[in-house]
């Protein structure tokens, strides 16, 4: 299951990709210190900022759900385009559950002409349907259906393309960190600093960041917040994503949750960013998936396509 099958399908690897590899940025606003930001103006210690963010981990994990608003920014890869994608909507973790509208420029040179200018994204486990809109699932020949049924971890492996591989399973991986493992690996880092008081969005927040390379998180021995295979899981998914580092900044409100956090992650194709905005955690989330009668399972799609492109003689 090459690319050009992708392609002749009329939905991009990239525009896929990108969706499954999420997390409205902030301005310079964000950015200036507040004069008065409750009774926290002073620099904390090493040890207050451990403090701090081990409780915003244990509350944000404890919280399950938020709304969220990501803007992620991805490299070209090959002769995919890569561009940036918003996306908007609620996630929950433990379980992973996401139901969130796509749109941006990646997405529309990924999709091509004819596609989607935004798409709405549900995902359950392994599992990401995609409402395409009538006239996209029209040009693809879904059978009145809108929905696009995919089995990411599935199709990865009957792809055997390594690069195919890679980037679906590195988009699982990516997408499956909630906020609370964002900061699990910000606690890793030992240049962890406290930045100061800001407001983002109005709020008054502290401001924190910190930068770790993978090698670093593998030489160490436990973590401060996850347990040893919680640890293993994550820095396996690192890996296998192909990162080698991780810039995050993070910025905690008065009620000790993150609301915003700014994460670069440097990859083998060029850095990934993604900006994210949290707010309402503990939100009630009830993600379903669509009924099975307005799906259309697209493995079964690229099958066909892979057949009709032997038989025209073409190299899949």
């Amino acid at each position: 299951m090459s690319k050009s099958i992708w392609r002749r399908a009329g939905l991009s690897l990239t525009a896929v990709a990108v969706i499954a590899g999420a997390s409205a940025c902030g301005g310079e606003d964000d950015k200036k210190k507040s004069a008065d930001n409750g009774s926290q103006t002073k620099i904390q210690s090493g040890a207050e900022v451990t403090k701090v963010l081990q409780a915003a981990y244990k509350k944000t994990d404890e919280a399950k759900t938020a709304k969220v608003n990501m803007v992620m920014t991805m490299p070209k890869m090959g002769d995919e385009p890569g561009g940036q994608m918003t996306m908007d909507g609620v996630m929950g973790w433990d379980p992973m559950m996401i139901d969130v509208t796509a749109k941006g420029e990646a997405l529309a040179a990924g999709a091509g002409a004819g596609g989607p200018e935004q798409i709405r994204m549900v995902w359950l486990k392994d599992v990401m349907y995609m409402d395409m809109g009538a006239a996209a699932a029209k040009e693809m020949g879904m059978d009145g259906k809108r929905w696009m049924k995919m089995d990411l971890a599935a199709l990865a492996k009957e792809s055997g393309d390594p690069a195919i591989q890679k980037q679906l399973t590195g988009g699982l991986d990516s997408m499956d960190q909630s906020p609370a493992e964002q900061l699990a690996v910000l606690l890793e880092s030992k240049s962890i600093k406290h930045v100061g008081p800001a407001k983002v969005g109005g709020v008054d927040t502290q401001h924190y960041k910190g930068t770790i390379s993978v090698a670093e998180m593998l030489k160490a021995n436990k973590s401060l917040v996850l347990d040893e295979t919680e640890r293993k899981q994550l820095t396996d998914g690192m890996k296998e994503a192909g990162i080698s580092s991780y810039d995050t900044q993070v910025w905690v409100n008065g009620d000790g949750f993150p609301v915003k956090m700014d994460v670069s992650m440097a990859t083998k194709e060029g850095p990934v960013k993604m900006v994210s905005n949290y707010s309402d955690y503990g939100t009630k989330a009830s993600v379903t998936a669509p009924p099975a009668n307005q799906t259309f399972d697209f493995a079964a799609m690229m099958k066909e396509i892979g057949a009709a492109m032997e038989e025209e003689g073409a190299t899949p």
